[in-house]
């Protein structure tokens, strides 16, 4: 199954089963226990946000069960869904 097509279609997605650990622009931290040992979800998650050329690089722990995304701000933001989420962490996170 494709996390980004079906019903959880989208970046979105992630803030369905994830919690907001830390949000700077330019880095968002988030973790869920679903990702604590499992490699498959992980991989899937992975491979599904490299596609975006928005984001430069993502980092997922299932030790920790903490997922790491860096981007540029400015270039996500051209990015709709991406800039929809970015904000939804953002006031998730309780920045202004």
């Amino acid at each position: 199954m494709n996390i980004f097509q079906s019903s959880t279609a989208d970046p979105e997605f992630l803030i369905r089963f994830t919690e907001v650990s830390s949000y700077i622009p330019g880095r968002i931290r988030l973790r869920s226990k679903k990702l604590v040992g499992n490699p498959k979800l992980s991989q899937q998650i992975y491979k599904e946000l490299a596609t975006f050329k928005e984001i430069q690089s993502v980092e997922i722990s299932i030790l920790t069960g903490s997922l790491l995304i860096l981007y540029e701000p400015e270039i996500l933001r051209t990015n709709g869904k991406l800039a929809k989420m970015e904000e939804y962490i953002r006031v998730k996170a309780g920045r202004k």
